[in-house]
């Protein structure tokens, strides 16, 4: 059964429908750009900036995908 969930997950982050508008792809895009531009200086706290880059690659794919799994989970409810 967790098998199935965790495949489940992954199909839903990485594939599905496009869900979010043109507008919503753009902002995240350039916003997840952004942030991965930003995590990529130099800074003292590195698990800081290894979270920015992280959160602002995955905007980035969100946004070149045009599928969000936590919108299309919430459309679920």
């Amino acid at each position: 059964m967790a098998t199935h969930m965790t495949n489940d997950l992954i199909h839903d982050i990485f594939s599905g429908e496009p869900n979010l508008t043109t507008t919503e792809r753009a902002v995240s895009v350039a916003i997840g750009l952004g942030m991965a531009a930003a995590a990529a200086q130099p800074r003292p706290n590195k698990f800081l900036s290894l979270a920015a880059l992280v959160v602002g690659v995955g905007l980035a794919l969100r946004g070149a995908t045009g599928h969000c799994a936590m919108k299309a989970a919430a459309q679920r409810l």
